[in-house]
């Protein structure tokens, strides 16, 4: 059965995988509005240009995630900014020319095409009655007043152009700093939780909440210039798609970036008709070519897209995930209740692997396996096995040994004994420490999103960056729902799996 389980999850995800078939042109986009608005417009205007199939590859999570991705070619394009360029790729600080940058990413096979038209420089921000009441209008008056609370994302507060950069140019004095999600941020700040905030300098919600950016008056933060990054052999396979993405130069500004941020972030437009809006006022003579935006969907539709969307991939990592975790959980615990010497050993490493947390598990398979389905299989296949090996070992130290004993009286083997007495006096504890990982792996593999691997945590990644609950309740609840399903199947798997009498004894033990 386990070798059907696995040749299932195999054919559902060739089903459901793009790997096999030629690649078409893949543009990457990082956790935030504007990233994922400049990718929805360069794959539209390689959509205009004849390249139909291009593919927007969502919600990379920080810079170097993405930069990896566009290395390792799985992706061709993203936007990016040329002061984040600088200061997380090549570690360099002060204000690199575009030349210097294109000089530096030919030699790593890449290339740039900038400048867009606008700079999307970071900041911080007050309420207007704090920067009004305590006169804070710089950073260097943040420097004076440590009662401060600042939350900042993730990213800024690990770059060296962000936090820690702006605590040793601006003598800023130790402080509460929370970091959270960017999406959130401007929703702690309005509540109180927190008085500063990081920002990007084209963020719609600086006019909507009437904020205050202060002065960046010792000049710290470099020129952040908008553009994208390329590969320059996928350049080579698509010129006609660079042609049309390469007329972008110098179309977006300030005020139209921002306005399309808050068409997205506050108006709840999706990303694609923000874009489709921009290339038909910037390019009319692609309008016959641009596909028209999706009417607005009720939250029903939008539920039931996201299934169809994103359920097949979703599935797909679970199951393969999990049927590999099966053949090798159990055979680990069959090898830790032969010795207790390796018992421990195994148990031990599966139980410190667990204790890992698992978005964490997946960035440290980055390196070795790049970004996409690989690392996220990896790493739910290695976050699938305690409750597997555990449950397989417990369950056959529990097995009395006078049944061990009748077994050789009888001439059996030590493998017929195995299949034969044991595994199936033991199947119903495994078959629950199956369960158990499956379950555990329904949930985790909602975070494989971060990383680019597809599934119900994309929609979820995506209503986070806009604050928007109804499109993280698309990706929440479908999952949750197949939890529920995969809960339902493993009783009709018990009736298949556990022998008859096996089960009206438990039965009969419950009852008593």
């Amino acid at each position: 059965m386990t070798w059907r389980m696995l040749a299932l999850a195999l054919a559902a995800f060739l089903v459901t995988s793009e790997s096999f078939a030629s690649p078409p042109l893949r543009v990457g986009s990082k956790r935030f509005a504007e990233s994922h608005i400049l990718a929805e417009i360069a794959v539209q205007s390689a959509r205009a240009s004849g390249q139909a199939g291009a593919l927007h590859v969502e919600g990379l999570g920080a810079t170097a995630i993405a930069f990896k991705a566009l290395e390792d070619g799985e992706i061709d394009l993203y936007p990016d900014y040329t002061g984040t360029i600088a200061d997380t790729i090549f570690h360099e600080g002060g204000a690199p020319s575009i030349e210097a940058l294109t000089t530096a990413l030919d030699a790593r096979g890449l290339g740039m095409i900038g400048a867009l038209g606008f700079e999307n420089t970071y900041a911080l921000a007050v309420r207007a009655n704090l920067f009004e009441a305590k006169r804070i209008k710089t950073i260097s008056d943040l420097a004076r007043s440590p009662e401060l609370a600042v939350g900042v994302s993730h990213e800024f507060l690990g770059r060296a152009d962000g936090w820690p950069g702006l605590v040793s140019q601006y003598g800023l004095a130790p402080r509460e700093v929370r970091a959270m999600d960017h999406g959130l941020a401007y929703a702690a700040l309005l509540d109180g939780q927190v008085d500063v905030v990081d920002a990007y300098s084209t963020d719609a919600e600086i006019a909507k909440y009437d904020l205050r950016l202060l002065d960046d008056d010792r000049h710290f933060f470099p020129s952040y210039a908008a553009c994208f990054l390329y590969r320059r052999d996928a350049r080579a396979r698509f010129p006609e798609a660079f042609a049309a993405i390469e007329a972008l130069r110098g179309q977006i500004d300030v005020a139209a970036m921002r306005a399309m941020n808050g068409e997205a972030e506050l108006a709840g437009r999706s990303f694609a008709d923000v874009a489709h809006d921009f290339l038909r006022r910037s390019h009319p003579e692609w309008g016959h070519a641009l596909a028209p935006p999706l009417p607005r969907m009720t939250f029903l539709t939008r539920l039931a897209r996201s299934i169809a969307r994103y359920g097949p991939r979703h599935v797909a990592l679970v199951a393969i995930a999990l049927s590999f975790a099966t053949l090798v959980g159990v055979a680990l615990g069959i090898v830790a209740a032969r010795s207790r010497a390796l018992g421990a050993i195994i148990l031990g490493v599966a139980g410190v692997v667990q204790t890992i947390p698992s978005l964490a598990l997946l960035c440290l398979c980055i390196p070795l396996f790049g970004i996409g389905a690989t690392p996220a299989l990896i790493a739910l296949f290695v976050y699938g096995l305690l409750p597997i090996t555990r449950n397989t070992f417990t369950a056959l130290n529990d097995i009395p040994t006078q049944l061990r004993e009748s077994a050789r009286v009888l001439g059996l083997t030590p493998f017929e004994t195995l299949r034969l007495i044991e595994l199936p006096l033991a199947s119903r504890t495994i078959l629950a420490g199956i369960k158990t990982s499956a379950v555990l792996t329904v949930g985790t593999a909602t975070i494989a999103a971060f990383i680019g691997a597809g599934g119900f945590g994309e929609p979820i990644s995506i209503g986070l960056t806009l604050n928007d609950t109804p499109t993280i309740l698309a990706g929440a609840i479908p999952a949750a729902l197949l939890a529920l399903v995969v809960q339902a199947l493993f009783v009709a798997v018990d009736r298949i799996v556990v022998p008859k009498g096996l089960r009206v004894a438990t039965a009969r033990q419950a009852a008593h």
